[in-house]
């Protein structure tokens, strides 16, 4: 049909080209024939892809599909890599177990041996002395509660400590603090079992005290060696710290033979960073294979608890105070007859040593072990039965912890040459063993010694601060209410102290019913103390 066509999608060249010419006429401008085509073109496609667009729609949604699950794998895969929990080899797990396994039976083994101690004692405390309340007017006036506070008056005072048992018919050995002036003594067991604990022997001179209780076949810990115990090897500690019974920790063994601490006249202390704290005084330090190698006594600490340093009384040293205690009723110490003093760098040189190692030999007395045996002034021992002295203390322990009427070899060095001198112990004189502090006065009981360098850093004394320390003040002392252990004495009655030989000429000339001005330092402070025996 003339000027008719078929629809747009359907029509051939010759219909386009017809159609074209009609679209010039109504539009008023040409449109070219591959323009049409195009239009046309781009029909079919649009009609092609309107009946396939669900299949499309599918394929597309499918692919997606596929690449979303790739990449969801992959996100997976590295999510999982970073949170699987990390592992730990057989290997380790085993090692570790086997290490607590042992410490536990060690623990378990010893635990039974180690004993709460609770004491109470009376405290006494002196009345307020004052001449005003001596006068009717002034009683009258100020009531009966100043006439009461001029009283004395008496209160009880209960404290908590640890022991050892080491023998099993029921000797306990535990540190002379625990038990000092105690009233009354009760031993509780592991087991729960409580009994009334009697003190067999004190000494102060190394703080240790064996008590007894009536019992048998009761559970100990093995004496060890502590002479063998080398820094760094491991051990326990078991105690009551704050009256919590049987606490056990464990460190290692940071130094031994810690001496001039100024805890008591004899010090070869373990030093060690295993937990100690208040209440673990006289409990037991034990090493790996159970037994016994030293007491603990006291720590070092500028707050009142643990700070990582506690000292423990070697056993060695413990067991022949014991023995003697319960064999004699007193310490039977061994005896040389001479003075000793430390060797300092200076004097080493005018003595020709290559090092500051020993012992110097200050003074010999006549008829003594040393003397009989050849023992000159100006010696210097270096080595006692085959073991080195480093410095005075050792060789006081030493010769102290041997039996009376051995024969040993004594290791010096006189002129720059070597001698070796075999000498027999003899038994302390009882003179000699009596305690500084024997004064008739207000000082009586209260016993000094030089600050040492190591003393002076344990108790952070100023290098400026010069004078005694106070180690232990007696039973009954007139002073034991105003000083403390650790006090340093700088002056007596206006006299500057420089050691303990210039305290003991100043105390000396004071009488029975004298008062007495001290200068202390004192937690950090120096303050004036006056001493009355009123």
């Amino acid at each position: 049909m003339k000027g008719r066509c078929i629809p747009l999608e359907n029509a051939s060249a010759p219909c386009l080209k017809r159609q074209g010419q009609v679209f010039e006429k109504m539009m008023g401008f040409k449109i070219k024939y591959i323009t049409l085509f195009k239009m046309q073109r781009r029909t079919e496609m649009h009609r092609l892809f309107t009946r396939r667009r669900p299949a499309i729609a599918l394929t597309f949604t499918i692919i997606g599909l596929i690449i979303g699950l790739g990449i969801s794998s992959s996100f997976n895969f590295n999510a999982k890599a970073y949170t699987e929990e990390p592992k730990i080899s057989q290997e380790a797990i085993d090692i570790l177990s086997r290490t607590g396994q042992a410490m536990a039976e060690v623990a378990a083994a010893v635990k039974p041996a180690v004993v709460n101690v609770s004491t109470t004692r009376t405290i006494r405390t002196q009345g307020i002395p004052d001449p005003f309340l001596d006068d009717p007017f002034f009683r009258g006036f100020l009531g009966d509660s100043f006439n009461h506070a001029r009283k004395p008056r008496e209160f009880k005072q209960a404290s908590l400590g640890s022991g050892v048992i080491v023998d099993r018919n029921g000797y306990i050995l535990t540190n002379n603090h625990v038990v000092k002036d105690a009233d009354e003594i009760k031993i509780k067991l592991s087991d729960g079992r409580e009994f009334k604990g009697k003190v067999v022997g004190t000494d102060p001179k190394t703080d240790l005290a064996v008590i007894k209780i009536d019992s048998n076949h009761l559970p100990i810990i093995k004496w060890g060696d502590s002479d063998k115990m080398r820094v760094g090897e491991t051990v326990l500690a078991i105690g009551n710290p704050f009256g919590l019974n049987q606490t056990i920790t464990s460190g290692i063994v940071s130094a031994t033979g810690r001496a001039n601490v100024g805890i008591a006249d004899y010090e070869d202390f373990i030093q060690t960073d295993a937990p100690i704290n208040p209440g673990n005084s006289g409990g037991a330090l034990v090493n790996v294979r159970g037994e016994l190698i030293g007491i603990n006594t006291a720590i070092f600490s500028t707050s009142g608890g643990y700070q990582g340093i506690g000292f423990a009384i070697p056993s060695n040293m413990s067991k022949v105070v014991m023995e003697s205690l319960v064999k004699k009723g007193k310490v039977v110490r061994g005896w040389l007859g001479v003075s000793i003093q430390p060797l300092t760098p200076e004097i080493a040189k005018q003595f020709g040593m290559k090092d500051d190692r020993g012992a110097l030999i200050g003074d010999v007395m006549e008829d003594s072990p040393a003397e009989k045996a050849g023992v000159h002034r100006g010696d210097v021992v270096t080595g006692f039965e085959g073991k080195e002295i480093t410095d005075p203390a050792s060789l006081r322990n030493m010769v102290a912890n041997t039996p009376i009427g051995k024969e040993v070899t004594l290791k010096l060095l006189r002129d720059g040459k070597q001698k070796a001198i075999k000498i027999a112990i003899a038994e302390l004189p009882s003179e000699m063993q009596k305690s500084h502090g024997a004064f008739n006065n207000i000082l009586k009981g209260v016993r000094v010694q030089n600050i040492s360098p190591e003393i002076r850093s344990t108790l952070g004394v100023p290098r400026r601060i010069t004078g005694v320390v106070v180690s232990d003040i007696g039973e009954g002392s007139p002073a034991e209410d105003s000083l403390t252990k650790g006090d340093i004495i700088i002056e007596v009655n206006r006299v500057k102290i420089s050691n303990a030989k210039d305290y003991e000429a100043a105390v000396s000339k004071i009488k029975s019913d004298q008062n007495v001005l001290l200068l202390v330092y004192r937690n950090n402070s120096v303050l004036y103390i006056t001493l009355s025996p009123r």
